[in-house]
């Protein structure tokens, strides 16, 4: 094995990214990183039903939101290349015809017919797949064969004993013997299975370590076979080390699906979680820096990762503990990175224009630090904030909250607000606050939630918002008051 680490993400694009595949990639990642290694990332799109450009693309996109680098692929280069498998069919067919002359694969003409009718002839289970029988042909039985218009898969000759490795995240794992049938590794029609083309991938490839879902275990005993047929006739040096990472489940304890709206990786984007919040979060999918901490940056996350302390046991994904992380990433970032950050949100939801103005910007950046502590994702600060944007003519407290805050009784709680406001010599937040305060709790006796309810609801549309005082001060005293008042009963629209 080569001294110096050189792990591999290769999805096959289909599809939209998922947080489990993205999971995958980002301990690969942060494995590769960690040890000062190489991190190859791969295509596997063989598959030309299935394969698509935009998938492809759309892992572009998510891996470098994400900041995911590579050191080697299809658009970064590399020695080992090319990194998309659709252009090493001539590399597989040589592979393969040098297999085959090896006597490591061999023709295969039977057919999943002819197979079950073996099985229950035997009195056993047709189930149980391929019995090996084409193992042993004469020459003159493969010629029949072919006579009769039949084409040979190539099937690989599986060892007679035990297929054991000590696996990274579940320790030691053995098959026995005869226990796995011999796959197909090319097709009648010559086109090479994934069961061939990974492992002659990462052999040419040098990967040393392999880092994959749990579902890929089963597939392990067949690809160690491989490695070592592939060393026999001097294409591999060394079979890597396997480490198979714990599902990712769902609502109910299901896998988590790649068709689940709750996997796609875009949602949470889209959303308003960023980069530090989210990979914070995929990284608790089966790992922890600490037993008492949960929350890290990814340098952090670099620094103190280790394939050994990946958990065997699914990890749950948790909409609401990934929320909870993003907001404390959010809070942690400087100011005016929050404010560049959100105005795509506020653009997105119509509040600023393509070209904002610097007075609209000068109103975000003013109210943003108050808006900061108090979302979870980016997403959220557009509610939250337009009031402060949409033009007068369009305000209208929500529905809900104006049936339960602006009924006849709160009648009094506005005409007070408004009498206290109109006297106010200037319009700053601490006035207002102390002429509320005075208007409302000492004039009305009320307690602040019942005082204040009505208030903020005519100023902001919302029952939740940035602080009330700061509010009315961005949004000046005639527009404050004039809310106030079409709030009033028989003046709302």
């Amino acid at each position: 094995m080569t001294e110096t680490v050189r792990a591999r993400f290769c999805p096959s694009p289909t599809g939209t990214p998922h947080v489990g595949l993205i999971r995958t990639a980002l301990f690969n990642w942060a494995f590769a990183r960690h040890h000062g290694g190489s991190l190859v990332f791969r295509i596997e799109d063989t598959d030309a039903a299935r394969d698509s450009e935009e998938s492809y693309q759309q892992l572009l996109e998510a891996l470098r939101w994400l900041g995911l680098d590579w050191d080697e692929g299809p658009d970064a280069g590399g020695e080992y290349g090319p990194y998309r498998q659709s252009e090493r069919r001539d590399i597989y067919a040589d592979i393969a015809r040098r297999l085959l002359e090896a006597g490591e694969l061999y023709e295969a003409f039977s057919t999943n017919e002819e197979v079950a009718e073996r099985r229950k002839a035997k009195g056993q289970d047709p189930q149980l797949g391929y019995d090996n029988f084409d193992r042993d042909l004469t020459e003159e039985q493969r010629a029949a064969y072919r006579a009769e218009g039949r084409a040979p898969v190539l099937r690989l000759r599986m060892p007679d004993e035990d297929l054991a490795w000590n696996d990274l995240v579940r320790g030691d794992i053995s098959f026995p013997a005869g226990s796995i049938p011999d796959p197909v590794l090319v097709r009648a029609n010559g086109d090479p299975l994934y069961t061939l083309t990974n492992p002659v991938d990462d052999a040419l490839m040098r990967i040393t370590h392999v880092l994959r879902g749990e579902d890929l275990l089963p597939s392990t005993p067949r690809q160690i076979a491989l490695y070592r047929a592939l060393e026999r006739i001097g294409v591999a040096e060394f079979t890597p080390q396997f480490g198979h990472l714990p599902y990712v489940m769902g609502e109910g304890n299901r896998k988590l699906s790649k068709r689940d709206p709750q996997s796609n990786l875009f949602n949470y984007r889209d959303r308003g979680f960023i980069r530090e919040g989210l990979l914070n979060y995929l990284a608790l999918l089966g790992w922890s820096i600490a037993d008492d901490r949960d929350t890290f940056t990814v340098d952090e996350l670099v620094q103190a990762f280790e394939i050994s302390k990946v958990s065997a046991n699914p990890a749950r994904f948790d909409v609401k503990k990934a929320e909870a992380i993003n907001g404390v990433h959010v809070r942690a970032l400087d100011a005016e990175d929050f404010v560049q950050r959100v105005v795509p949100y506020l653009q997105a939801a119509g509040l600023l224009p393509a070209e904002p103005s610097e007075e609209q910007l000068a109103r975000w950046r003013t109210i943003a630090p108050l808006v900061q502590e108090r979302v979870t994702v980016l997403g959220d600060a557009a509610p939250l904030v337009r009031f402060l944007f949409v033009p007068e003519e369009e305000f209208a407290p929500e529905e809900d909250a104006a049936a339960k805050n602006l009924k006849p009784d709160a009648e009094p709680v506005l005409r007070a607000s408004i009498e206290a406001l109109e006297a106010l010599p200037s319009w700053e937040t601490a006035a207002i606050e102390q002429a509320l305060k005075d208007a409302l709790v000492e004039g009305l006796g009320l307690k602040p939630r019942k005082a204040f309810a009505p208030v903020r609801v005519a100023i902001t549309g919302r029952t939740v918002s940035p602080p009330l005082y700061e509010s009315m001060e961005l949004l000046g005293r005639e527009v404050s008051l004039g809310r106030l008042r079409n709030a009033l009963p028989g003046n709302a629209e």
